[in-house]
């Protein structure tokens, strides 16, 4: 016998929706989940699962046995953590936490995997253990790194681990697979560069930072357009610029910040190294003293090849899903998710979330998880264990 799966705007659905909106309206942030945590180890010891709490301070896991014997172990990873960011929705669910907001969708994640949980705990008909994993601080901050810090895969050893989000820019009922490269290394870049400030009437008596960082602002592209082979992918972006605080005065400092991206260890290393060489020789140049500091905080996100077909035969079989794009272009954006592909086999998919009244982009202040695809999400990780831990 095997699961009931979720099905449209049945009385599962609504449940599912009720979840996903309650956790929307009550955002938290990087290592903060703690009403979230709640509810969802609620959610999970309500269905009689092993829960452990406190990985990476507030992630959970819940461990479900199947009924057909001993066999794999699978980790499936949904990530819980809200945006700073002030939401501009005024629907009745939009957040109740002023400069917090769930806009990248990580409610829906959690709720389908809660989802999951409920529909093969009713019916474990398989042969072998899930993890679910209910994971804090994806948002800049790693907690995917925290809790195998804290033993996850040592605690709950596995075979194999899953993820997926959510993405805005394929209609509902559409999904991506990558055989390898899913989303980009992410690392950020502090610069501060140091002159002499004084009159901005006389510049001839400064050594002066602002001119200086406006030249290494330009010459940090050229890593890209001139050092890198045309045919690897790599981004440098400044995205913050801080100095001076009068329209007459040259400021003492500067300080510069952003990001980088890349996929390639190696172009990553080229990345970092010529940053170090740009940004120190440019500010010698001037007369300044520039000082950088580069930290990597996410490896690429690289799905291993068995992994990802195991994901797409599961979806090419859904009736639920039109189409599966296999390999289209990877993403620039990060994912700490990374890090766990570090220790295990696994794959990371896309899952379409867009319609015509979900447009908006992830991080966008009006963007809000598309209801319509909680079952989706759901009964693709039903049919995920059912295909890996068949009897």
């Amino acid at each position: 016998m095997m699961p009931n799966y979720i099905s449209q705007h049945s009385e599962q659905h609504q449940q599912l929706v009720k979840w996903r909106r309650d956790l929307h309206a009550h955002p938290e942030t990087a290592y903060e989940e703690f009403r979230t945590a709640d509810k969802v180890a609620e959610i999970l010891s309500s269905l009689g699962l092993e829960v452990d709490r406190g990985l990476g301070g507030t992630g959970v896991v819940a461990t479900l046995h199947g009924n057909q014997g001993d066999g794999p172990t699978i980790g499936l990873r949904a990530d819980m953590d809200a945006l700073d960011l002030d939401e501009l929705n005024t629907f009745e669910h939009c957040s109740r936490h002023q400069g917090k907001m769930h806009a990248c969708g990580h409610d829906g994640h959690t709720t389908m995997l809660l989802g999951a949980a409920v529909t093969l705990a009713q019916d474990p008909e398989f042969k072998g253990t899930v993890n679910f994993i209910f994971q804090p601080a994806e948002e800049n901050e790693a907690g995917a790194k925290a809790m195998i810090a804290d033993g996850l895969f040592e605690r709950f050893p596995m075979s194999q681990v899953y993820g997926l989000h959510n993405w805005p820019a394929l209609p509902a009922g559409e999904a991506a697979v990558h055989y390898g490269a899913v989303m980009a290394a992410f690392d950020t870049f502090d610069i501060t560069v140091t002159g002499i400030g004084g009159h901005g009437a006389m510049p001839h008596q400064t050594v002066d930072p602002v001119y200086a960082s406006s030249l290494i602002v330009s010459a940090l592209q050229g890593i890209i357009s001139r050092n890198l082979d045309p045919q690897k992918s790599g981004v440098i972006s400044v995205t913050q610029i801080h100095g001076g605080h009068a329209y007459n005065v040259i400021p003492e400092q500067v300080t510069l910040k952003g990001t980088t991206r890349s996929f390639c260890p190696e172009v990553r290393d080229l990345i970092e190294t010529r940053m170090h060489e740009v940004v120190r020789t440019i500010a010698q140049a001037q007369g300044c003293r520039a000082d950088i500091t580069y930290t990597r905080r996410y490896p690429a996100t690289i799905n291993t090849v068995d992994e990802a077909k195991h994901c797409q035969a599961v979806l090419e079989a859904m009736p639920e899903v039109q189409q599966v794009h296999i390999n289209p272009p990877a993403s620039m954006g990060g994912e700490d998710f990374a890090f766990m592909l570090e220790k295990l086999p696994g794959a990371y998919i896309w899952l379409g979330n867009g319609s015509a009244d979900h447009s908006h982009n992830l991080h966008s202040p009006n963007y809000d998880f598309n209801d319509e695809v909680l079952p989706i999400g759901a009964n693709f990780w039903v049919r995920l264990v059912q295909h890996l831990l068949a009897d």
